[in-house]
């Protein structure tokens, strides 16, 4: 199968040019890495698992969950993130399987996965049917009780960042923002080449719908940043112990909360087969 057909040309572009790699390792990245991975370990009931993470990237998360002693399966379209992968597993104990594939279509039996990770289909697929397929597949490879964790962006995310720094004001930033606004759709104009490649931004009510419309039972979601990223000395204010403390609790007691989850650039779902 040519790779090329995996993913849009787009988005593969962009992750070329972009380092997938360092991206949690600064700024926001490193928050969001040990925010996920708190969000994720709540529905790690048990020791061994079997894990699938779905648009895994360099396998950040699958390298994390390998060394916890589950059985991770990384699937990834991006070439260069499958290099990058491969070599993060070769150097474990207890390696993780690293698979060039899609969300659409994957390479497992019936029934085969304890837990599924949707860490970039959703938002990496325009159109509401390749997003179908993908919830479709994700619970034909779970087993029965088996549980998906979906992340998704936020239909809110450029406006609110847009609002913070001043970009909102700028004429081709603005009809984006309006677009995601209105019909979820995002494509980067061609004058802010740093933006994330085309994209799709949920509404959480919509990314609810998305999951029950397959028949899987929805338990909750979750604000990834929260609204604590708002703070206006934010990543200064994260790297002082007593401040990060009260930013992490403010994220806690509000994560479910459904009036504030817009205000969050990433949200996590919680579904049961």
């Amino acid at each position: 199968m040519n790779h090329k057909k995996l993913i849009s040309r787009n988005i593969e572009l962009f992750y070329n040019k972009a380092s997938e790699e360092t991206r949690l390792d600064k700024g926001m990245g490193v928050f969001e890495f040990e925010r996920i991975k708190s969000l994720i370990e709540k529905y790690i009931s048990s020791q061994n698992l079997k894990i699938i993470d779905v648009g895994g990237g360099t396998g950040k998360y699958s390298e994390w969950l390998a060394k916890k002693g589950h059985q991770v399966y990384m699937v990834e379209p991006v070439l260069k993130h499958i290099q990058i992968a491969k070599n993060r597993a070769n150097k474990l104990k207890n390696k993780f399987c690293v698979q060039l594939g899609e969300s659409k279509k994957l390479k497992f039996q019936n029934n085969f996965a304890d837990l599924i990770i949707l860490n970039g289909p959703l938002y990496h697929l325009q159109k509401k049917e390749d997003r179908d397929l993908t919830i479709k597949e994700a619970k034909r490879v779970l087993k029965n009780d088996g549980i998906i964790l979906g992340f998704a962006i936020n239909y809110t995310a450029s406006t609110l960042v847009g609002l913070l720094n001043g970009l909102i004001h700028k004429k081709h930033f603005f009809e984006m923002c309006k677009d995601e606004l209105t019909t979820g759709i995002h494509n980067p104009p061609s004058n802010f080449p740093w933006l994330l490649a085309e994209a799709y931004y949920h509404k959480p009510e919509q990314l609810k719908e998305e999951f029950i419309n397959q028949e899987l039972r929805y338990l909750n979601t979750y604000a990834v940043e929260g609204m604590a990223w708002l703070d206006k000395d934010y990543f200064a204010n994260m790297q002082n112990a007593a401040k990060k403390k009260i930013l992490i609790e403010l994220t806690k007691i509000t994560e479910n909360d459904s009036y504030l989850l817009p205000f969050s650039p990433h949200m996590m779902i919680a579904v049961k087969k």
